[in-house]
């Protein structure tokens, strides 16, 4: 039973993001003119992707991203969050210079090999090259996650695994990265009035880079 009204609410949530994302890339509601505040800098990283190339912060450079923090075996927040990424791809520009690329960071790399990734970017029809997921050395994961990203990310003791939540616990936010690596705004991925602001955002940096 808890695994059916889990299922529904992950269900109705992306219900939910997926309607507010349609509605303001399909009615215009963004307001592109507010200037975003720069919280932070990416800093150099070295990692792998799913397809066991090098990945570093300076490919990313020169380019609009958003990134996420998931586990492909989390029994909660995540697929929701990997949903919202699959619907935010069909919306984003794809190509040219206002193209928007999305970064999974996996938290757990001692499971997520860059197979094992492979097989959870096909169960969300993640765009080869647009949608990339990434893992690494442990350390190096949660250095990048606590300290570049300035987000937590922990492991929990089994005794804590009560919740059905797994044991790892990490944000559900999306970070906007903008073409010089600079965090400019952090969003909650289950809450639709968050990803509607997410939007807005990457609105304005599309007007920023015009201007």
């Amino acid at each position: 039973m808890r695994v059916l009204v889990r299922t529904a609410l992950i269900v109705s949530a992306a219900l939910l993001i997926g309607a507010a994302t349609w509605l303001i890339v399909r009615h215009g509601l963004v307001a592109p003119d507010a200037d975003l505040p720069v919280l932070g800098q990416v800093p150099a990283f070295s990692l792998i992707d799913s397809s066991g190339q090098p990945l570093s912060q300076a490919q990313l450079a020169g380019g609009v991203w958003i990134a996420d923090f998931i586990f492909t075996h989390c029994p909660g927040v995540c697929p929701v969050l990997s949903a919202q990424m699959s619907k935010l791809q069909h919306v984003l520009p794809p190509q040219g210079p206002d193209a928007v690329r999305l970064v999974s960071f996996s938290v757990d790399p001692a499971n997520d090999t860059p197979e094992v990734l492979r097989a959870y970017a096909e169960r969300f029809a993640a765009e080869q090259g647009r949608w990339l997921f990434v893992t690494g050395q442990r350390d190096a994961l949660y250095t990048l996650i606590g300290e570049g990203f300035h987000l937590a990310v922990a492991d929990r003791p089994k005794g804590e695994n009560t919740g059905g939540e797994g044991l790892i616990t990490h944000s559900d936010r999306f970070v906007l990265i903008d073409r010089n690596l600079q965090i400019r705004g952090y969003y909650h991925g289950t809450e639709p009035e968050s990803v509607q602001k997410l939007l807005q955002d990457v609105a304005a940096l599309g007007k920023e880079r015009r201007s």
